[in-house]
């Protein structure tokens, strides 16, 4: 049996944080030794194309790691688009996260991808040989009616060259199996990995499920209600969390697990030492 996948994701320093925060991020990460590492990307402004692009190659050269650009449609030009591929180029990223992004209220979209679809088969025309991956909700998009609508785009966009996805976070595994179900029904045939958000701070977990759709199970609410206010014994709870969920994804023979480090690399240690033997 092969073994599933390990990834992870970053992200680039806040935008008045120092750029070196990230290096004390990946310097934690030293030795987890994942598939790839995912650098999330913003909407679209220069420094967003450039601090991907040179994180992106950091971890390649000095870490050996492949990393995964994250590039958002909505409010990228076809020419914003290939400015960022020709810097993805340059930092030999091994593949793209093509996402479409999320909307801002006060801000009109581009209008060049109106989805995440659009810009798939965009990066797929122009680079043909580029990995592309794509996102996946387990308890569908919050902006669709059903998860088989859901489903039907996720279909469109693997048809268009995604070749590779990654599920936005969720807290019951049973969810992902009913989506894993669904899409199998679909004739959705690519790797599936599956997104863990660990449990570390109330504000960031109720506002990041109700960002992707996913619902907070009661063992998580209890969580949160006992502990939210003392941050140590939480990080500890969702710790215990992440781990038994992971080894259950593993057990249920998920195609492979996508860490949410959250930039928390002390976290993240800890619940790789609590799984590691599942990957190997």
């Amino acid at each position: 049996m092969t073994a599933p996948l390990f990834s992870l994701e970053v992200f680039p320093p806040r935008r008045n944080a120092s750029i070196g925060t990230i290096y004390d991020t990946l310097d934690g990460l030293q030795g987890l030794s994942p598939a790839f590492i995912s650098v999330t990307y913003g909407t679209g402004r220069k420094t967003d194309k450039t601090a991907t692009a040179r994180i992106a190659n950091t971890i390649r050269t000095e870490y050996g790691i492949d990393a995964v650009a994250h590039l958002t449609a909505v409010y990228l030009s076809k020419a914003d688009v290939d400015e960022a591929l020709g810097l993805f180029d340059e930092a030999k990223v091994s593949g793209v996260l093509a996402l479409r992004g999320d909307r801002d209220t006060e801000r009109p979209p581009v209008g060049d991808f109106r989805h995440a679809t659009d810009l798939v088969a965009y990066i797929r025309e122009r680079r043909p040989d580029l990995k592309i991956y794509g996102a996946c909700y387990p308890e569908k998009h919050p902006e669709v009616e059903t998860m088989a609508e859901d489903v039907r785009h996720l279909r469109e966009k693997v048809d268009a060259g995604c070749s590779h996805l990654v599920s936005q976070l969720f807290y019951d595994n049973d969810d992902f199996y009913r989506f894993l179900e669904m899409t199998d029904a679909a004739g959705i045939d690519v790797p599936i990995e599956a997104g863990v958000m660990p449990v570390m701070n109330p504000k960031s977990v109720v506002n990041m499920s109700t960002k992707c759709g996913s619902s907070l199970p009661p063992a998580v609410r209890r969580m949160l209600e006992r502990w939210g206010d003392d941050r140590e014994s939480l990080r500890a709870a969702g710790v215990c969390y992440a781990s038994e969920q992971i080894a259950d994804l593993v057990a249920n023979g998920v195609d492979g697990v996508h860490l949410y480090t959250m930039n928390h690399p002390s976290v993240t240690r800890r619940i790789w030492s609590n799984v590691r033997p599942l990957f190997s």
